[in-house]
């Protein structure tokens, strides 16, 4: 086949899918494949996808760790906004896909490649996450999603092809895999597959990064989480970087059965499917953020994020992450955790994270205001004016018979 791409970088895992693609885009476009592995803290060995690239003819090899960018630049501006997709959903898969998408163009740019490449199917939110980052940074560039381009559409075909080229197949890929998973240091994914009738549990087998909460420890474990500006930044007053204290919470809390999620959401191109999800550091850190700034926030700034995060949660699961809108909403979002500094007690226990402890050296809570006690600084009688006011629009209402 003609074409005008030379060069293609491909987003790489060293999978069965991405490993059919390298192979399927040099034999469709003739070009040279550039393979792209991002460490976002999936737990896996990756020198393997290195090795596996280099045997399937790769012309260059990017293995990069980005943990620490990811938590830093990605998972944090996010936790400042408090986001959760459709009251739930941390956006543990959603949250990666900008960052892979954006060193995608980065790569291109640096070996001179005419397009990038990337596995998601043509029925899933990740396609449109990984090309809405690359045309917003890069308008020219060409995307190739072979999903929506070869007849290879089931896996018999896919294992097929990749015995007729030679290409290595891992033997749990041979019968049909139970679910498709998606893994990073905020969260893991399971969907698809085993878990497509939301009506049947998932099997306990299938979770990886925390114990069942009937299993957990019977004595519960405490944690203090230090912020700054909104972020946090020591756990138990211990000064961690970003990647490395998410990493302890995660400890932690899979460890007290902390995290998990089933659920049915709305997909951007337009079916509901259903996920389950574990996100244990990510739920310890929700609650231990809301809690410092339930000290340091004005009741409008608190409110007004709150009315603001449904949508900043939803640029982020469509992939509008480098679009106008959500940057401004993050500037907003950052401009209110100017004061956001604290340290939060958690408790870990059987599956449930609660606060059990706040405290702030700019805290807006002033026991002498709020006590039930005697007080010197608030007239109750002030209150009755108060009430007047704001009850005179529904004593007309009244007057009128409503």
């Amino acid at each position: 086949m003609q074409s005008d791409v030379r060069k293609v970088v491909l987003a790489y895992s060293g999978g069965l899918d991405t490993s059919v693609i390298l192979r399927w885009l040099k034999e469709r476009y003739s070009c040279e494949v550039v393979t792209f592995t991002a460490d976002l803290g999936q737990g896996e060995e990756l020198e393997p996808a290195r090795a596996k690239a280099e045997m399937m003819g790769a012309s260059q090899i990017f293995v990069e760790d980005l943990q620490e960018e990811f938590v830093r630049d990605y998972v944090f501006p996010m936790f400042r906004a408090n986001a959760l997709y459709e009251g739930a959903y941390l956006l543990g898969t959603s949250i990666a896909r900008p960052l892979i998408a954006k060193r995608l163009i980065e790569i291109a740019a640096a070996v001179g490649a005419d397009a990038v490449a990337h596995g998601a199917t043509g029925k899933g939110n990740d396609q449109v996450r990984f090309e809405l980052t690359c045309y917003a940074l890069n308008p020219h560039i060409k995307v190739i999603a072979p999903w929506r381009e070869w007849d290879l559409d089931s896996r018999d075909k896919l294992v097929e092809y990749a015995e007729r080229h030679q290409i290595p197949i891992p033997r749990g890929k041979r019968g049909e895999p139970p679910y498709s998973t998606d893994a990073n240091l905020l969260h893991i994914s399971y969907e698809g597959r085993a878990l497509e009738d939301p009506w049947v549990e998932p099997e306990e087998e299938m979770f990886t990064r925390t114990i069942a909460p009937e299993l957990a420890p019977d004595k519960p474990t405490y944690v203090e989480i230090g912020f700054e500006k909104g972020d946090p930044v020591t756990i138990d007053g211990e000064r961690l970087s970003p990647a490395n204290l998410l990493r302890r919470l995660n400890d932690l809390a899979g460890a007290n059965g902390i995290g998990r999620l089933d659920l049915v959401e709305n997909r951007y191109v337009g079916m509901k499917s259903r996920g389950v999800y574990e996100t244990p550091g990510g739920t310890v850190l929700l609650l231990a953020h809301r809690a410092v700034e339930s000290l340091t926030l004005d009741r409008g700034a608190a409110h007004l994020k709150d009315e603001l995060m449904p949508r900043y949660a939803e640029l982020v699961y469509n992939g509008y992450w480098f679009s106008p809108e959500r940057q401004m909403l993050q500037a907003l979002i950052d401009k209110s955790q100017e004061n956001v500094t604290g340290t939060v007690r958690m408790k870990l226990f059987k599956g449930q994270a609660s606060v059990v402890g706040r405290k702030s050296p700019v805290s807006l809570y002033r026991q002498e205001f709020a006590t039930f006690e005697a007080d010197t600084v608030y007239n109750q009688r002030d209150a009755e004016g108060f009430i007047k006011l704001n009850a005179l629009r529904l004593r007309i209402l009244g007057l009128r018979g409503r």
